[in-house]
């Protein structure tokens, strides 16, 4: 997997997050399912003014860049790293009450005789008293919280990166209803294929990685003062 962050977390907690998370992708515990989870607010409903023109010869395909706006949607999203497949709500808003709505369906999804661990940033509805009842009420799931600034961390981007690039940037949706339909859609099609993404780096590659960042990052603005 290939990685670029563009700051360096400054959670006092990166190195045992980063090792707790990578754990997690590379060596799984034994009768659980981890899940990794974040949420995608506002993707704009965008119907173009014209419709894509194809390629031609020696002319790429070419989109009007002018819109017609239709409103937002808010996804929510689980990306079971065991065998790729996503768990996906469309919502019109991204509350705590939304939050819950969503772990209730994956309560329904995942065979109860597993644990689950939920990999996750750290938006402020995970931490609301709302979804922190839920957790209480349901302690076979687990949240694994990622380091500040560190969302490649999370395994379900490389999923909302493809469903932006081949449903969202290439649709012309005439509602948020068409909106939601597209992005459903794309995930029914992406569950279909059922191919996992493969986490290959381990903690150890990634915090010499960090380190050799941070350390040209200090040379560039000329060392310590």
């Amino acid at each position: 997997m290939s990685w670029n962050p563009f700051k360096i977390s400054d959670d006092p907690l990166f190195i045992e997050k980063v090792r707790d998370i990578v754990g997690l992708y590379l060596n799984p515990p034994d009768h659980a399912v981890v899940l990794s989870f974040d949420e995608k607010p506002q993707i704009q409903a965008l119907e173009r003014a014209q419709p894509i023109l194809p390629m031609d010869l020696g002319r790429p395909e070419r989109q009007t860049h002018n819109y017609i706006r239709h409103g937002t949607v808010d996804l929510f999203a689980a990306l079971n790293v065991a065998t790729g497949k996503v768990v996906a709500q469309t919502k019109k808003q991204h509350r705590s009450r939304d939050f819950v709505s969503f772990l209730r369906e994956l309560d329904e999804r995942v065979d109860p005789a597993l644990t689950g661990h939920v990999i996750l940033d750290n938006l402020s509805a995970a931490k609301s008293p709302l979804v922190q009842r839920w957790v209480v009420r349901h302690p076979r799931f687990q949240f694994h919280f990622t380091p500040t600034y560190a969302a490649w961390l999370n395994l379900v981007e490389r999923f909302f990166g493809l469903l932006t690039e081949h449903a969202l940037k290439r649709g012309s949706p005439t509602s948020t209803h068409a909106l939601r339909h597209a992005i459903h859609a794309y995930v029914d099609a992406h569950n279909d294929e059922g191919k996992p993404f493969k986490w290959t780096k381990t903690a150890a590659e990634i915090l010499a990685k960090v380190k050799r960042f941070g350390q040209r990052t200090v040379q560039g603005h000329g060392g310590p003062r």
